[in-house]
């Protein structure tokens, strides 16, 4: 299966495995599926690696320099956003308005891949894949 993997999905494989649940876990490790991971996420990460909570402390779990060494390292591809994904129109539109998620289904759409995620909200949509 060509999987694209949702930015949480990505920060839990480089930082905290055990989030995975056993069958996201072999999805990931599964030799049969081709595995990329969307500069989308890595930006993602960025914003929310650059917001603080009163507190004091970060907002996003990990750098994202080191998400990307990290998954590259693992051999995942990382692939780029063009502007034929920004100007293409999502098939199945989502029923809440996170532009994260429309965007990332706009490139699973357009590259032919599934979005592996566990986000509830996309559970039922074409484009998205849970394991569970």
């Amino acid at each position: 299966m060509r999987l694209l993997l949702d930015t949480h999905i990505a920060v839990w494989l480089a930082i905290k495995r055990e989030r995975l649940s056993n069958a996201e876990f072999g999805q990931l490790a599964n030799p049969d599926n081709q595995l990329i991971i969307s500069a989308v996420s890595i930006w993602e990460a960025r914003i929310k690696w650059n917001l603080f909570f009163r507190s004091g402390t970060r907002k996003g779990p990990v750098d994202p320099r080191e998400m990307l060494d990290l998954v590259q390292a693992l051999g995942i591809a990382v692939e780029p956003l063009s502007a034929e994904i920004c100007a293409s129109a999502l098939s199945t539109p989502l029923a809440h308005k996170d532009p994260f998620d429309d965007l990332l289904l706009t490139i699973a759409q357009e590259t032919g891949r599934k979005l592996l995620t566990r986000d509830e909200q996309l559970r039922g949509h074409p484009l998205a894949f849970h394991a569970d």
